[in-house]
């Protein structure tokens, strides 16, 4: 595969997860805002909206406005620039590049949320009984399975 090949494939990849992390919120916001939890695959998957004013599993909600949006905006966009540069840096590619793809595209998506809305609409939740997930939504998704897929790829490689 050539290097514009390349690109162009992680181009599509940040697209698509960007593009279905903003089309699930869309329809949370119209399906299920103000409506009791939903439950499917016998209370597997719940479906609970939720506006979080915090970060992951709404940490941080608490804080006063001043130091959350600092937090969680500011900080937010610098760590997705380290990132970023971190990837150039590294020249990471592959497994690699696909993993920092995936964090950067859901870290945008749940920051255009803070910008524009001021919180992040959650929706999802996994579990089998008593154990279960906090409240989150696919650009988490991404951000964990980007994670995973750099960690475990970067470790391969060296």
């Amino acid at each position: 595969m050539t290097r514009t090949a390349r690109a162009l494939a992680l181009f599509a990849l940040i697209v698509a997860t960007i593009s279905c992390d903003r089309v699930t919120k869309h329809f949370a916001s119209i399906a299920l805002d103000g409506t009791p939890r939903q439950s499917f695959l016998g209370d597997t998957v719940r479906l609970d909206y939720t506006e979080n004013t915090g970060g992951f599993l709404g940490l941080g909600a608490d804080w006063p406005p001043v130091v959350r949006a600092g937090v969680f905006t500011v900080g937010t966009s610098l760590m997705l620039l380290a990132a970023v540069a971190i990837g150039i840096r590294m020249r990471v590619s592959g497994a690699e590049a696909v993993g920092l793809a995936l964090v950067c595209s859901g870290g945008v998506s749940n920051l255009v949320d803070r910008l524009v809305r001021g919180t992040v609409i959650d929706f999802l939740n996994i579990g089998l009984g008593p154990l279960r997930t906090g409240i989150f939504n696919v650009a988490d998704m991404a951000v964990l399975a980007g994670i995973a897929v750099f960690v475990v790829a970067h470790y391969r490689r060296t």
